[in-house]
C-alpha cells in the first residue's frame, strides 16, 4: 500500500468559483481501535458538500476532506475491528459516531444524539483515495451492484427513505415533491413502486425533464400549485420559502416533511391558510443507515455522470471542475 494518497480538502470556505477545495497529498490514515481502513471505489457528491465548501456549514476542523457517500473495500483493520474482513465492500455515510448512552441513542434515534459526529464534517470523508471509519458506523454492501449505483443510497437514499416515512403518505396517496435532485428522484421511484401518485414541483429544465422521464403525474415550477390536493409532500429544495407553498397544497390532515440538513429561513406562516385543519410539518434529518439495506434491493434508476453534465447549478458545475482537474473521474460522482 502506498504511504501517500490524494485527497480534496477544504482550504478555506468561500464561493466555489474562488476555489475552496485544494488537491493535497496526505499520508494514508491509520485506523484506530474499532476502525477499518477503506480504499474508496466511488463517492457521491452531495449538496451538503457544496454547503460545506462554501461555508453555509462551517467546517468543524481545518482542512477537512468532504464526502459522505463513499463505497469502498476494507484494506486494513485495527484492534477490536472484527465485524468486516479485509476485502469486504462497505459503505460510509454521514453519521460517523454517537455516544451510545443518551436517551436518543438508547431508543434507536442515534441521528438525534447531541454528541454525534459526522463524516466529511467532523472527520475526513470520501473525497480521498483512502478513509477510515468506525466499524459500527459502516454498512455491508452487496457486490452485485456497481459502487456508483450504491453510493447515492448512502445519503440521497437515506434522506429520501426517511422523509417518505415522515411524510405519512397513505397507501396509494398523492405525494408532492419539491425540488428534484438526487434524493428526490430516488424517493419518487420508491413511492411510485408503492403505488403513490407523484407530483413534482421544481425549477430548472433538467430537473423537470428527469421527472418527466420517470413518468410522474405532474411536473410544475417550484412554487406552482399542483392540480389536485396532496396527501403528503416532501421539500428537498434547501429553500425555506417553498415550505408555505407545500403546506397550502395539502389536504386537511396532510403532512409536509422537510428533508436535508440545511435550509434557508422559512417565512412567517399564516395559521388559517397554512396550518389550520391539522396540516402538519415534520423536519426529517438523516437517519442511521439500516435504510441502505432497505433500499439496496430496489431496482432504482440512479443516473450518474462523471462530470458537469449531471450538475444542477452553476455552483455545482464549478465544484466539478475543481474535482476533475486532477483527472480522478472514476472516483467522485455527482448523482
Amino acid at each position: 500500500m502506498s504511504e501517500g494518497m490524494d485527497a480534496w480538502a477544504v482550504e478555506r470556505p468561500r464561493p466555489i468559483d474562488e476555489g475552496p477545495l485544494r488537491l493535497v497529498r496526505r499520508a494514508v490514515p491509520s485506523p484506530g481501535p474499532g476502525e477499518v481502513l477503506v480504499r474508496v471505489l466511488a463517492c457521491g457528491l452531495c449538496r451538503t458538500d457544496l454547503h460545506l465548501c462554501e461555508g453555509d456549514l462551517e467546517p468543524r476542523r481545518p482542512g477537512v476532506v468532504p464526502g459522505h457517500q463513499a463505497v469502498g473495500e476494507v484494506v486494513d483493520r485495527a484492534a477490536g475491528a472484527d465485524r468486516f474482513e479485509v476485502g469486504d465492500r462497505i459503505g460510509i455515510a454521514w453519521l460517523r459516531r454517537t455516544c451510545g448512552s443518551c436517551e436518543f441513542c438508547r431508543r434507536g434515534a442515534e441521528n438525534l444524539c447531541p454528541w454525534s459526529k459526522y463524516t466529511g464534517w467532523d472527520a475526513d470523508g470520501g473525497f480521498a483515495e483512502y478513509v477510515v471509519v468506525p466499524q459500527d458506523y459502516a454498512y455491508a454492501l452487496p457486490t452485485d451492484r456497481s459502487p456508483v449505483e450504491l453510493a447515492p443510497l448512502l445519503c440521497a437514499g437515506i434522506i429520501g427513505y426517511r422523509a417518505l416515512n415522515r411524510s405519512k403518505l397513505p397507501p396509494g396517496g398523492r405525494l408532492g415533491i419539491y425540488g428534484f435532485g438526487s434524493s428526490a428522484h430516488l424517493t419518487a421511484q420508491l413511492a411510485a413502486a408503492q403505488g403513490a401518485e407523484i407530483f413534482v414541483m421544481t425549477r430548472g429544465e433538467g430537473n423537470q425533464a428527469l421527472a418527466r422521464e420517470l413518468g410522474v403525474a405532474y411536473v410544475g415550477g417550484a412554487q406552482d400549485r399542483p392540480p389536485v390536493a396532496l396527501d403528503s409532500a416532501i421539500v428537498f429544495a434547501p429553500a425555506g420559502e417553498i415550505v408555505p407553498f407545500a403546506l397550502q397544497a395539502l389536504k386537511p390532515g396532510g403532512t409536509v416533511a422537510v428533508a436535508g440538513i440545511y435550509l434557508s429561513d422559512v417565512p412567517s406562516l399564516n395559521y388559517e391558510r397554512d396550518l389550520f385543519r391539522e396540516r402538519d410539518c415534520a423536519v426529517s434529518p438523516r437517519t442511521p443507515a439500516p435504510t441502505v439495506r432497505s433500499c439496496s434491493g430496489w431496482p432504482l434508476v440512479c443516473p450518474s455522470y462523471p462530470g458537469p453534465r449531471s450538475c444542477r447549478s452553476a455552483r455545482s458545475i464549478g465544484l466539478w471542475r475543481i474535482l476533475l482537474t486532477a483527472g480522478h473521474r472514476d472516483r467522485w460522482w455527482r448523482t
